[in-house]
């Protein structure tokens, strides 16, 4: 009934248009490896949300993920083993001391 429904609604929007179906011969003779014509030039952002709100959120809470992991990592190379660092995150690896 989904695709039904969709096919139904895809076929309003292209009479609304005049827009015409390609059709079964047309789709088989296109060139799978063609090159679009245009292209967007804007690059993709580098976080996916519903909306700006959400993304810069999630930008404020990285930044701030990034600054615990960094002031940690500094106070394990000062020598402070029980460096605290943010929760879901891999401390960096002490050096290796060879007997």
């Amino acid at each position: 009934m989904l695709v039904e429904d969709l096919e139904a609604e895809a076929a309003v929007q292209r009479e609304r248009k005049g827009i015409k179906p390609l059709g079964v011969t047309a789709i088989l003779t296109q060139n799978p490896h063609r090159q679009p014509a245009r292209t967007k030039k804007s690059p993709a952002p580098a976080i996916h949300a519903a909306t700006l709100a959400v993304r810069r959120g999630f930008r404020d809470l990285y930044r701030e993920f990034v600054a615990a992991f960094r002031k940690g990592a500094e106070k394990l190379k000062g020598g402070d083993r029980d460096a605290a660092f943010p929760l879901g995150s891999f401390p960096p690896a002490l050096p290796f001391v060879g007997g």
